[in-house]
């Protein structure tokens, strides 16, 4: 088994080794994965939050498997600004996104001046993380303030406030504990949303009072009931509720 880590700001995964492939996910800078296997040009890779993909062999650094076992021991430590800069080789600045996994910077010889969060996870401060994100634009398989989709949106912040989720609402949806009725929910849960078939297709952070943040379109602010998410510009139901869960 080989391993990498992304030293640059975001690079995308494919779902296919080419460069016109739809996205899976992005990976920020500092985050370790698994080299599954490897063409010319690509090498098919799998992420810490169960994301795989195809990455360009340009746009990471090869790692040892001891070198990956000692990173993966670190302490974390996440970028908090929507936007930080590194510093490279002591006179070049380049910016990383909010969420960025910061305590691999040393080992790729960088320095980061910036704030981090990191530790113990913070239940109270994820609907004032979401907010952050309000705004930025949809893009499926995104995950940074310049675009990101719903299972990155509820990523991306957990992150910030010290807890790692998977990549994809599905997957997401099988943590926690199941809370049966809206008024038992707290700002910080997580709601589920389903299709006719009862797949589970979009995932929001629940706030007081019957209102949710979620990713579509842009991140916004909607009515939630015990039907699902109502969005008052469209008089309508965008989404409908499949189950509230408590995951801290």
């Amino acid at each position: 088994m080989t391993y990498g880590i992304c030293g640059l700001s975001l690079v995308p995964l494919r779902e296919a080794a080419q460069f016109d492939a739809p996205l899976v996910s992005e990976v920020l800078y500092g985050e370790l994965f698994e080299v599954i296997g490897t063409k010319k040009k690509w090498s098919n890779i799998k992420l810490a939050d169960g994301a795989m993909g195809w990455i360009d062999n340009a746009q990471f650094t090869d790692l040892t498997s001891e070198e990956f076992a000692k990173l993966s021991e670190q302490e974390p430590k996440t970028a908090v600004d929507l936007v930080e800069f590194i510093l490279k080789d002591n006179a070049i600045l380049f910016p990383v996104s909010i969420g960025s996994t910061i305590q691999n910077c040393v080992f790729l010889g960088h320095r980061f001046e910036g704030q981090t969060s990191g530790g113990s996870v913070q239940k109270k401060s994820i609907p004032q993380t979401a907010f952050r994100f309000l705004n930025t634009p949809y893009r499926k398989g995104g995950k940074s303030p310049f675009g990101i989709d719903e299972a990155g949106f509820t990523q991306i912040v957990y992150k910030l406030c010290g807890l790692m989720l998977p990549r994809t609402a599905t997957e997401q949806s099988t943590l926690g504990e199941v809370l049966s009725f809206i008024e038992e929910s707290e700002p910080g849960d997580l709601a589920f949303f389903d299709d006719e078939d009862g797949h589970i297709i979009h995932v929001g952070i629940v706030l007081e009072n019957n209102y949710i943040i979620h990713a579509a379109g842009q991140v916004r602010v909607d009515r939630l009931d015990q039907t699902g998410i109502f969005n008052v510009a469209k008089n309508t139901h965008t989404y409908q509720l499949r189950l509230i869960k408590s995951i801290v």
